[in-house]
């Protein structure tokens, strides 16, 4: 039996349906486990599991870097208390023109039950973020300023090396150029300067459903 292929509408879906019941589940094997990593592979591998059993599709590699390649989509799981993970650097560019992929984001809050000796993990928000407004936000906002005040490539530079960003004159010049050539896209992470870039996520979960390119899924 040839299954259908995932596409980021059914994602979106499934997403929403697995987080109401992923809430109500009382998992030992959490019991007593403060492991924000430990908990995130649980609920991936989980919630990957129950998407092969109705879709095909490509699952996510070290070459690839993100979980489903096939549409495009990284799936993060992270503590309300701390709504935040790492993600492959690849260039300065992603900061301001996005990761180049879409975002899934599960939110949860857990709790143990110490009569059942099991842990839960109530999903309190399911966000997709779509790839075009994955940049940083206070980067694109400095630079959509710029441009909305006449600002020339030179203002642009300036303001790329004013901010610290992990990048050379010549690709400064590249990204100045596209940005005045395309224009920039508003981004809504929080994107910290690292080996590894460190998302925060706090603003897109108080944007979904608001913002154009960010759905609150649950």
């Amino acid at each position: 039996m040839t299954l259908p292929p995932l596409t980021v509408k059914a994602l979106c879906g499934e997403a929403a349906a697995f987080a109401i019941a992923e809430s109500k589940h009382a998992e030992p094997s959490l019991y007593g486990v403060t492991d924000g990593k430990a908990v995130g592979t649980y609920f991936e591998q989980k919630f990957r599991q129950y998407l092969s059993d109705f879709y095909g599709f490509e699952h996510g590699n070290s070459a690839s870097g993100i979980d489903f390649p096939g549409i495009g989509v990284d799936m993060k799981v992270t503590s309300i208390k701390q709504p935040q993970s790492s993600c492959p650097y690849r260039a300065a560019r992603q900061k301001i023109f996005g990761l180049g992929y879409s975002l899934l984001v599960f939110v949860y809050d857990k709790s143990d039950d110490p009569t059942t000796a099991t842990g839960t993990l109530q999903i309190v928000h399911t966000v997709y973020v779509n790839k075009d407004v994955t940049g940083d936000f206070q980067t694109t906002l400095g630079l959509r300023n710029i441009l909305e005040n006449k600002g020339n490539e030179d203002d642009l530079i300036a303001f790329m090396f004013d901010k610290h960003l992990p990048l050379d004159e010549i690709e400064a010049h590249e990204i100045a150029k596209g940005i005045l050539e395309q224009g920039l896209r508003q981004g809504y992470l929080t994107i910290s300067n690292a080996l590894q870039w460190r998302l925060q996520y706090g603003r897109v979960v108080d944007a979904a459903g608001k913002i154009d390119g960010i759905l609150r899924l649950s």
